[in-house]
């Protein structure tokens, strides 16, 4: 996981560690040791649009590329303050 400015920059498991806790575990940490409120995340993984929903993110923008202008459209997400205190 890399984090930068209360952002989730990446995060990422090998798939025989998916659906164990670890990520949910990861990002809980960022957000009790770093304050973190936002993730970019490529619409074309709805998994990983799904699991940062559940660790209370909703999409607030959506841009057709990514950051380099290359034709990845990306979900802007930011913690929700209401969902927050669930996790």
């Amino acid at each position: 996981m890399g984090i930068q400015e209360r952002k989730i920059e990446m995060l990422f498991l090998h798939p025989d560690h998916f659906c164990k806790g670890l990520g949910k575990e990861l990002v809980q940490r960022a957000f009790r040791e770093l304050k973190v409120e936002y993730v970019d995340v490529n619409e074309q993984n709805p998994d990983a649009a799904r699991f940062y929903e559940r660790m209370g993110f909703h999409a607030f923008r959506r841009d057709d590329t990514d950051d380099q202008g290359n034709p990845f459209p990306i979900l802007r997400m930011k913690r929700s303050p209401i969902d927050s205190n669930k996790i």
